[in-house]
């Protein structure tokens, strides 16, 4: 079973996973993680999903899906019955007014289930105490993984159920996405507690951002049936707090935002949650 934390209303939840079942078996059984591997390492696996969620008939799963994971239908910018596919549906794009973008510097850049650390070096682990991703491995930069450090990270994991389009957290100049393929595991924490190195090995975006704090790295983490992440910000113009930077394909997926050491601000209750090693439920817009 998985928990978080409503940051809306503070009380810790039961997560209701979708695709639990065939979680269950691909990473808590040892054939399920043989198969698991074999879904990872081939990309087409994932494209071809993809592509199938793109067809006209999914989209009669689109109705179901909304009753079951009981989404709010007054947020989405189209009427449910307009969506040409489940892809569609779930690249959906939400009515501005829904995700009100808050008067500070830096917000959070998509609905998720987040982690934050103030100090990456000082943090005792992320999802399980002791176990932390490689930086160098993460950025395949060891230049790179010393500036960051002992920097501050923002982690969120973006459920089959979230609105799937990611923002910029700030105003900025962003620059041109550095593209470093990998694997496409699942990052569900059914997969990344028993290895969070996924994070640091599964394909990812790495676009640096120049900020009013110093050079930040915004990264987009691919995992299964991901096996597209799309970009629809232009590199080198100026970008305001809050637009959208680009959206994922069907799957899960996760963010990654790095910044210097000691420049940003996060809120207490947000900080203590993710030393319990809990996730925190955020949406687009609100503040760290």
């Amino acid at each position: 079973m998985i928990y978080y934390i409503d940051r809306a209303t503070g009380e810790k939840k039961q997560e209701k996973v979708y695709g639990e079942k065939a979680l269950r078996f691909l990473y808590k059984r040892s054939i399920g993680r043989c198969f698991a591997k074999i879904i990872a390492h081939l990309p087409i696996l994932s494209h071809l999903y993809g592509w199938w969620q793109s067809l006209p008939f999914t989209k009669r799963k689109v109705r179901a899906f909304v009753e079951t994971f009981q989404l709010n239908v007054e947020e989405f910018a189209e009427s449910i019955d307009t969506y040409r596919s489940f892809n569609a549906f779930f690249t959906r794009k939400l009515k501005p007014q829904a995700r009100p973008i808050a008067d500070t510097p830096l917000v959070l850049p998509a609905d998720g289930r987040y982690l934050f650390y103030k100090n990456i070096e000082k943090a005792d682990g992320f999802l399980v105490k002791g176990k932390k991703f490689n930086l160098s491995n993460l950025l395949q930069n060891e230049r790179l993984a010393e500036q960051y450090r002992e920097g501050s990270m923002i982690l969120a994991r973006l459920c089959p159920t979230d609105y799937h389009r990611f923002h910029f957290p700030c105003d900025c100049v962003p620059g041109t996405p550095r593209l470093i393929n990998g694997p496409l595991f699942s990052v569900n924490p059914a997969a990344t507690k028993r290895n969070i190195e996924i994070l640091a090995e599964n394909k990812r975006v790495i676009t640096p951002l120049e900020t009013e704090w110093g050079r930040a790295l915004y990264i987009e983490v691919g995992a299964t049936y991901v096996g597209s992440i799309h970009q629809t910000f232009t590199p080198e113009k100026p970008a305001k707090k809050g637009e959208e930077k680009g959206f994922f394909s069907f799957g899960g997926s996760s963010l990654i935002l790095l910044f210097p050491p000691e420049q940003i601000s996060i809120d207490p209750n947000l900080l203590k949650n993710s030393e319990q090693h809990l996730e925190t439920l955020c949406l687009f817009g609100q503040p760290t």
